[in-house]
């Protein structure tokens, strides 16, 4: 059993505390700690994913108690795949806050910041629906510290609609764990997943509720209409680097969907046959539409981003909603473009508002750094767009072919053109109008000679740009690998038999469990 796969929970876990108690009042001491913390994690999950790149699944058990009675850490493709983008994303998000003095606007800022990845990392890594839901509460209480960093009103009121909408999420994922626990007795994924099939589908109304509970719970998180509206507010209002730490947030819901109905509830299982696949789709397909005319509707840059991120994960969930291994290993490719572009706009809509007042679609004074400001952002909205030659087109073609053995392909085919159709219109006015109409129009002086943001915010954006470009050179054997990963999550036999340690037997409940 390695010790290395719960090292992405435990380094921010223990570093949050260091720095808030060794280094409160010295914020070149807390950054330093930080960058260098995200930096391990990047090496760590960078050799874990490696590991298990020839579909090894590692474990690791809390206590050594074996499961289903103890807690377990798992690292499969999958979770490791994700916690290595997690760490990666951090990096650059941190960077960009320490260069444009965001985590020196208000208190704990790098604290909260390593206890939101130790939540991202626990949810990804956990091997239990009972510890998934604890890592969602951190993930939940430091997400919303970090909302509020350096106050205002307005952001305040957008952090109690989150807290509000996601604690409602937490009653429901309760309320599942609770159905699922009387009907079954264990809620280890790998137990469960053999447990399930047991039932029998003559009296099958408990679990069937407590699907469509996760189902419905896992929807919140990742913004799913009619479960989105409190991801507009919320990632419009939060200081910039957090909204783009945020851009992972929303995948944590597509992974927990991914992997509890691809291994607990699968398609093929009886008991909970069609429960998954009748409405997701459909909810998938307007959540792309709303989120994409939303993006033509707003008036404010930064809340064009978070609605794109809304039109995003309805691509992603079109994809997902397919339940096939093409329609997943697209819906993974698809994850890390959206992510990465994300959280590019989110940095880049924060360096435009240097030398402005606000971020309204209107000939206000010019952007600070206008033209490497607008170059950057003419980049980020070719990729959210999914326009040729970056990532997205690449990810787009391949949600569409997957899409070919459903019966609404004639339907998703149409919402997603004319969907990508829309976002171009929508960015393109918006670039249109905040870097080039606001040159033609005179202004003060001073105003003009705003300070420029400080070098490594841009070099921060230009490193995600940069995975971007990567993301789609080397989009060939990143899909052939989302393919051996889709296959892995089809075929579970191998992550069960490790996490219960019982190679061809099955799990029983213990006398009066």
């Amino acid at each position: 059993m390695t010790h290395w796969i719960i090292m992405p929970v435990v380094l921010p876990a223990i570093l949050a505390p260091f720095i808030v108690l060794a280094a409160r009042y010295h914020i070149g001491i807390q950054r330093v700690f930080s960058v260098a913390g995200v930096s391990a994690l990047i090496a760590i999950t960078a050799g874990l994913a490696w590991q298990a790149s020839d579909g090894t699944v590692t474990l690791y058990r809390l206590s050594d108690w074996a499961a289903p009675f103890g807690i377990v850490v798992v690292g499969d493709r999958l979770s490791t795949m994700m916690i290595l983008l997690t760490a990666v994303l951090a990096l650059f998000v941190l960077l960009f806050a320490i260069g444009s003095g965001w985590d020196d606007r208000g208190r704990h800022f790098h604290a909260l910041f390593q206890f939101q990845l130790m939540g991202i990392m626990g949810a990804f890594l956990t091997g239990d629906l009972f510890n998934l839901f604890v890592f969602f509460e951190v993930l939940l209480i430091a997400s919303y510290g970090l909302m509020i960093h350096s106050g205002g009103t307005v952001r305040l009121r957008a952090g109690v609609q989150y807290v509000l909408f996601n604690l409602l999420g937490s009653t429901l994922f309760l309320f599942a764990l609770g159905s699922i626990y009387a009907e079954t007795g264990t809620l280890n994924m790998a137990d469960l997943a053999q447990r399930v099939t047991l039932i029998d589908p003559q009296a099958s109304v408990g679990i069937r509720v407590a699907a469509v509970l996760l189902l419905l719970v896992f929807a919140i998180k990742a913004a799913v209409v009619p479960l989105h509206f409190w991801l507009p507010s919320s990632y419009a209002e939060a200081p910039a680097p957090v909204a783009a730490l945020f851009a992972i947030m929303t995948k944590v819901g597509a992974y927990a969907i991914i992997r509890v109905y691809t291994m607990i509830f699968p398609p093929d299982l009886e008991v909970t046959a069609g429960l998954q696949g009748v409405w997701l789709l459909p909810a998938a397909l307007i959540s792309l539409a709303i989120g994409m005319i939303g993006v033509l509707a707003v008036r404010q840059l930064d809340r064009l981003v978070a609605f794109a991120v809304i039109g995003s994960m309805g691509m992603v969930m079109v994809s997902i909603s397919l339940f096939t291994p093409e329609g997943i290993a697209a819906a993974l490719y698809y994850i890390v473009h959206s992510t990465l572009a994300a959280a590019a706009l989110f940095l880049i809509v924060d360096l435009a508002r240097a030398g402005r007042d606000s971020l309204q679609l209107s000939a206000l004074p010019p952007v600070s750094g206008a033209a490497m400001t607008a170059g950057l952002f003419f980049v980020g909205a070719i990729a959210m767009t999914g326009l040729p030659p970056l990532s997205g087109f690449v990810g787009k073609l391949l949600i569409l072919d997957a899409a070919f053995t459903s019966p609404l392909v004639v339907w998703t085919w149409a919402v997603i053109l004319s969907a990508s159709l829309i976002s171009v219109v929508g960015f393109a006015r918006a670039g249109s109008t905040v870097f080039w109409k606001s040159q033609s129009i005179p202004h003060p002086e001073e105003t003009i000679r705003a300070p420029r943001p400080a070098i490594l915010s841009y070099v921060a954006v230009g490193g995600l740009i940069a995975l971007l470009v990567a993301h789609t050179v080397f989009a060939g054997q990143v899909h052939a690998y989302m393919n051996a990963l889709s296959a892995q999550l089809f075929a579970p036999d191998r992550y069960i038999s490790t996490v219960l340690d019982t190679p061809g037997k099955l799990s029983t409940p213990k006398e009066g469990h």
